[in-house]
């Protein structure tokens, strides 16, 4: 199964861990976490929730995944590349903040490049969704389509000095940034060095939890 819409239809309808096999992958079989709501078969890359895994890493634990997939947890930039290269894969991120409202930002398409290209965020379709305001149409990722995946130890960043001071954990910085949600946890408010998503109604309340899936694009 090259991914959790595989494992939907197969018939496993309850979240989970599954292992599955990119069909272009040059890695053996690995676990993921198959989230089967809103139509199921979607696949975790990302997930923040408590605070309790360093996102702050370097270049190669971004490229082979750390954590836990049924807890914080990032699955790797080689995976990812496997992932959204086998296909055309649409993205759907979900934020919750601390007065417990519920954001969600979903985009047709989303495909990154391998590591010969520093994982570059190459692809990214038309927005819809609730994490946005003022009709802005979900600039907060957008803004970094065709953006080098950076991290502490790898600077690829097209940044003023003053911002690559300020950046945490891994992403696809640009400028100073609409968003980052590898960033800090221990910030109480959204800022360029916390998790952060520009434009976030209610943007002064910290965002408490992200997940990012994806799943083969209609």
């Amino acid at each position: 199964m090259g991914d959790c819409l595989d494992v939907f239809n197969a018939g496993f309808i309850t979240d989970g861990i599954y292992t599955i096999k990119p069909t272009n992958s040059k890695e053996p079989p690995f676990e993921v976490f198959c989230n089967m709501t809103d139509g199921g078969g979607w696949t975790v890359f990302q997930r923040r929730v408590d605070g309790l895994v360093d996102f702050d890493r370097n270049w190669t634990s971004y490229k082979e995944g750390f954590g836990k997939p049924n807890h914080e947890f990032w699955l790797g930039n080689d995976k990812l590349y496997y992932l959204t290269n086998q296909g055309n894969y649409q993205l759907r991120i979900d934020l919750g903040n601390s007065v417990r409202d519920h954001y969600f930002a979903q985009f047709q398409t989303f495909r990154i490049n391998d590591e010969s290209d520093n994982y570059r965020l190459s692809d990214l379709g038309a927005f819809d969704g609730t994490a946005v305001q003022y009709n802005e149409g979900g600039i907060a990722l957008s803004y970094h389509l065709n953006t080098f995946f950076s991290t502490s130890d790898r600077n690829n960043r097209e940044s003023p000095q003053d911002c690559l001071l300020e950046a945490y954990g891994g992403w696809w910085f640009k400028g100073c940034g609409k968003s980052n949600l590898n960033g800090d946890y221990r910030y109480s408010f959204q800022s360029t060095k916390s998790i952060n998503w520009f434009d976030l109604p209610g943007s002064w309340y910290k965002i408490m939890y992200t997940e990012m899936k994806i799943r083969p694009a209609v």
